[in-house]
């Protein structure tokens, strides 16, 4: 039934479509190669219209197809790729994988795009049947992809650390020499807490720079790695809060750990910027984690802690990238920041800016 599916999928769109751009020209695929990357995710809407166009070199397109996020994105040099997410249950089998790779292929040449983005985040076991599927699965992906679309580029999103991080033991060597980047997902660093539950930071800068020397000791080519960073942040209902300050968090498990930042919830930077404003104790910074926080109480009068990444915290990071010469930097995600009102232009200005300019 799933190779079916696959194959009805294709046999549907198997015609090309007519260029959405007035340039037939725009849509060509991104043949050049940057030599430093700046991938953004992009999950919908018209935010990217005020992206920071003179930096960006890929789109990940998380949302809904947009034409004309295409047609602009390669105006600017740059990439837009598809988001490629499938069960690993369900393409253990050959042919199912090789379906979904098909698929993925013929829907980027429909929609003028250049590449594929493999967000997998399942937990997989080392050795087992899923471990071997997925290396596979990159493999053939990108060879799929770099034979049916010239220079088309196929990253794949790794976590914080190759360590087996919320039991996702992947053969993390061979993937990073299959496809052409990994992007480090060096956010939601809480999502197993084993020790005291409280509140903390999403990305704290030490125990995120250990994580990119943790792929840099497996012999992983810094060139293969794009650093990705939060511009969201967590809000953590306090249980108590301590004299010193610590916040104390519901219990709340997730893949073995008793804890995790599933206590709370995310938050937009964005939002973060117009709370802190109100908040009982305006920015604070944690110099042992080197991120801000601050502490407000709701409407019914709970204590919330909000952990979060700004420039300050963002340089911290952003200057492994140039000091290891990794490939380059990028964010979950471009949409958060707030492009609208004028009051908050400068602070738009300088988390794209804490990207390159640290």
């Amino acid at each position: 039934m799933f190779l079916f599916m696959f194959i009805s999928t294709i046999c549907l769109s198997a015609t090309a479509d007519v260029c959405p751009c007035d340039d037939a020209e725009l849509c060509l695929p991104i043949q050049q190669e940057r030599d430093f990357e700046v991938f953004v995710f992009d999950v919908g809407g018209n935010a990217w219209r005020s992206y920071n166009w003179s930096i960006v070199t890929t789109v990940a397109a998380f949302g809904k197809y947009d034409p004309d996020l295409m047609c602009y994105a390669h105006s600017k040099g740059a990439r837009v790729v598809l988001k490629g997410d499938v069960s690993l249950a369900q393409i253990v089998d050959p042919g199912n994988r090789t379906a979904w790779i098909t698929e993925k292929v013929n829907q980027a040449k429909t929609q003028f795009m250049d590449g594929l983005n493999i967000d997998i985040e399942q937990a997989v076991e080392a050795g087992s049947p899923e471990y071997h599927a997925l290396t596979a699965l990159v493999k053939e992906s990108t060879e799929a992809f770099h034979r049916e679309i010239p220079g088309s580029q196929v990253s794949f999103d790794v976590a914080w650390s190759p360590n087996c991080i919320d039991k996702r033991c992947y053969d993390y060597v061979a993937i990073a020499e299959l496809c052409d980047l990994l992007f480090v997902m060096s956010y939601d660093e809480q999502s197993q807490i084993l020790g005291d539950c409280i509140a903390m930071a999403n990305a704290p800068v030490s125990q995120t720079i250990k994580g990119y020397y943790q792929y840099l000791d497996l012999k992983i080519d810094p060139k293969k790695l794009v650093m990705g960073v939060p511009w969201y942040g967590y809000d953590y209902p306090c249980l108590n809060l301590s004299q010193e300050g610590v916040c104390s968090i519901e219990k709340v498990p997730f893949r073995g750990a008793p804890c995790s930042d599933a206590a709370g919830k995310q938050k937009t930077y964005n939002w973060i910027m117009k709370q802190v404003n109100s908040s009982m104790t305006g920015r604070l910074w944690d110099q042992q984690q080197q991120a801000p926080y601050f502490n407000y109480e709701d409407q019914k009068g709970q204590i919330h802690q909000v952990w979060y990444d700004d420039p300050d915290s963002i340089c911290l990071k952003a200057n492994l990238v140039k000091t290891k010469g990794l490939r380059g930097i990028g964010m979950w995600n471009g949409n958060i920041l707030n492009y609208i009102d004028e009051a908050a232009q400068q602070q738009t200005t300088m988390m794209w800016n804490a990207l390159v300019q640290c």
